[in-house]
């Protein structure tokens, strides 16, 4: 393939700005007109304003002379994946600073993707980390209410900054509805799906928490989890059952478990209780595994079933998909019978 650089034409006027940019390109022996729209940062929301702009452009005028094909290119820093996949199925084209690349022209169809640049990545990363995965996990949890910064705030545990922070990146990405105006504006999460998903593939480049391993002996897994339960309570540890054991009593799905799974506060008082248990720790042959809780925050929206306490079924789902075995298909199955998007 063979391409070169016809003219390259920027557009200044302000009252007569449509874009930022037209360059004249060949490709193949055909001709193309980019009309080029740059952005430092793209999300769902931008792209949706960017479509509007250059649609009533083609009406307002002709863009080309000849049988050039005009193509809208939006030039970024970074673009993230959602808007990625609105813009490939809108048509329109797109480069961002990590090298991917779509352009739809007739006979010349190029498409490059490549990992999103480090400043879209290292911002994703902390929407998912942290207090801000708090604020996330209100809203998945509570998806059906709108939320004032306030409330929402109170419910997750943070600051009110934090909540309203959070709130504004997930507006730009499009998963929000939202009501009224000033201190009384409200958001509702309207794509609960989409979040989940996004937060469910950013832990799969996440590091793995901190485990303990131990053995209880002469114990099987059910009669371990209501012992558990009932030793941790008795030493007012705070901790929540995951995985396996706590999706079993969600929605029961394998014939049996062979594990326990707890997220707990560590400190004195849970050195205590898993003492009392007769846990002793191993590397193999575990079937009692904690995991590390740096936060009451990340105990948040745990439920009470009985005399135990789970993760909520958010949290069960996120755990599971970093485990082996049948994990990921137990998982599913959560989501499908509990979760419900």
């Amino acid at each position: 393939m063979h391409a070169h650089l016809g003219s390259w034409e920027s557009v200044a006027a302000a009252d007569e700005r449509r874009h930022d940019a037209r360059i004249d390109l060949h490709v193949a022996g055909k001709s193309f007109t980019l009309l080029i729209e740059a952005k430092k940062s793209v999300y769902p929301r931008d792209v949706r304003e960017v479509l509007w702009q250059f649609r009533d452009f083609g009406r307002s005028q002709p863009v080309t002379g000849g049988d050039n094909e005009a193509l809208p290119l939006l030039v970024a820093e970074s673009i993230s994946p959602g808007a990625k996949d609105l813009l490939r199925t809108e048509r329109m084209g797109y480069y961002d600073s990590g090298g991917s690349l779509f352009l739809p022209a007739h006979g010349a169809y190029l498409y490059i993707d490549r990992p999103p640049p480090k400043t879209l990545a290292k911002s994703v990363r902390s929407l998912f980390s942290g207090r801000r995965a708090q604020v996330l996990h209100a809203l998945l949890v509570q998806h059906q209410d709108w939320f004032g910064v306030k409330e929402l705030a109170e419910q997750a545990q943070v600051s009110p900054a934090t909540a309203s922070q959070v709130l504004t990146e997930l507006e730009r990405f499009d998963w929000l509805a939202t009501r009224g105006q000033g201190p009384s504006k409200e958001r509702h999460l309207k794509e609960p799906g989409a979040m989940l998903d996004a937060w469910a593939k950013q832990l799969a480049s996440a590091r793995a928490p901190a485990l303990r391993r131990y053995y209880v002996p002469a114990i099987k897994a059910d009669q371990l989890l209501e012992r558990a339960g009932h030793v941790f309570a008795s030493h007012q540890v705070a901790y929540e059952i995951s995985h396996e054991a706590a999706a079993q009593r969600y929605a029961p799905f394998l014939s049996n478990v062979s594990q326990v799974r707890c997220r707990l506060l560590v400190g004195p008082a849970a050195d205590a209780a898993i003492d009392e248990l007769g846990a002793r720790p191993v590397n193999e042959g575990a079937n009692l595994t904690v995991i590390e809780a740096k936060s009451p925050g990340e105990l948040l929206f745990r439920e009470r079933i009985g005399d135990v306490w789970l993760a909520s079924p958010i949290q069960v789902y996120l755990d599971l998909l970093g485990g082996e075995g049948r994990a990921k298909e137990m998982a599913e199955h959560l989501r499908k019978d509990r979760i419900g998007f």
